[in-house]
Parts: structure tokens; sequence; C-alpha cells
């Protein structure tokens, strides 16, 4: 199995480690000073290579035999990729959706219609943001009960038209909307009499 590690880094962002990166942390602390000789003047472009590629081995190495709570930590990295990085690299043709057509539009959770492997699909997930301003745009993933309505609306929709709905959920912990999270499981979860959506993955 091949595991590829996909660290989102924000423009003049340093990488984080995880405890258990630290050898690759040091390797790759290594090649950034080598890279700095490099622009003096100095020839030692095989070295930086070879360093990369020992870097990238260990990288692989850790990420193929990880323990249960390596795999946790993984999951809530704090620079893991947004529902927007899945959007951008695997859906073509993302046409967002807004609102709830009953109260207001919720930015928390995004959904839309667009294609994976040139199958139509709709999309709905979570958006944390990665910056201050799009944290506070987003209200940092935690939707509202305009934003799950949208969600229903959105699944309604897919369901009238035959289309496989994706979910994407990002949460490192339970939510403090309660209420929230009540209204969403009695609303969205049990399939509405007479309607079975497509295919739901979360």
């Amino acid at each position: 199995m091949h595991v590829v590690t996909y660290i989102v880094l924000m423009p003049d962002q340093m990488r984080s480690y995880l405890d258990f990166e630290k050898p690759v942390a040091e390797l790759e602390a290594k090649v950034d000073e080598l890279r700095a000789l490099a622009a003096s003047g100095s020839e030692i472009g095989d070295e930086i290579a070879r360093i990369e590629d020992k870097a990238s081995q260990a990288l692989a190495d850790l990420y193929a035999n990880l323990t249960p709570w390596q795999k946790t930590l993984v999951a809530r990295h704090p620079q893991r990729p947004h529902f927007t990085d899945f959007i951008n690299t695997l859906v073509t043709e993302f046409t967002p959706m807004a609102g709830d057509r009953k109260f207001g539009e919720d930015e928390a959770l995004v959904g839309g219609f667009g294609r994976f492997r040139g199958e139509s699909i709709c999309v709905v997930g979570q958006e944390k943001g990665a910056s201050t301003e799009g944290r506070i745009k987003h209200n940092f993933g935690m939707a509202r009960p305009e934003g799950y309505r949208k969600a229903v609306r959105l699944m309604e929709l897919a369901d009238r038209f035959g289309i496989p709905v994706l979910s994407i959920v990002d949460s490192c912990w339970r939510s403090d909307y309660s209420s929230c999270s009540r209204w969403w499981r009695s609303r969205c979860s049990p399939p509405r009499p007479g309607r079975r959506p497509p295919g739901i993955r979360r």
C-alpha cells in the first residue's frame, strides 16, 4: 500500500511536525541548511538530492507502520487538507450552492455539484478555513441550523436526479452545538419515507 501525505501550507507558513516525525524533521532541516549554502554558490546539489530521497523514504517507512494513536494524530494534524482542498484536487466543474431557502447561508457547510472521474456528484462538507479571516468566515467549521438545512436541500436535489452524494466530515471532537447535532441526526440521518439517497459515503 502506497501512502501519500498531503500537508497544506499557507504562504510563509512552516510545516508542523508530529512527535513521531522528528527524524524526518531533522533531515528536512538539514536540506534547508544545504539549500541556503547552495544559494551562496556551493556545489552541493547531489548531497541535497540524496538527503531529500532519504527523508522521503523515512517518511514512507513511518507512515507504512502507524499505530492507531499515530493515525489519530495524523487525522487531527493542524495542517491537514480542508474541504476546499479535496474539492480542488478531486472534483472538476464544481458549482457551489448557497442558502437553505428558508433563512440564510451558512459558510461553515459548503456543498454543491461537480464531476468526480467524469461522473456527476453532489459534495457536502465542513470548511474550517485556513487563515484567521477564513476561520471567522466559516465559523471554524461549526455549522448552524441553516447549514444543515442546506445540506438536506442538496441531498434531496441529488436524490431527485439520482446523483450520488459524497459527505466529507472534518471533526476532531464533539461539537458544543448539541442542539444542532440533534437536529441534524433527526432530520438528515434517517431517509425520508419513500425517498432513498443514491449513495452516501462518509
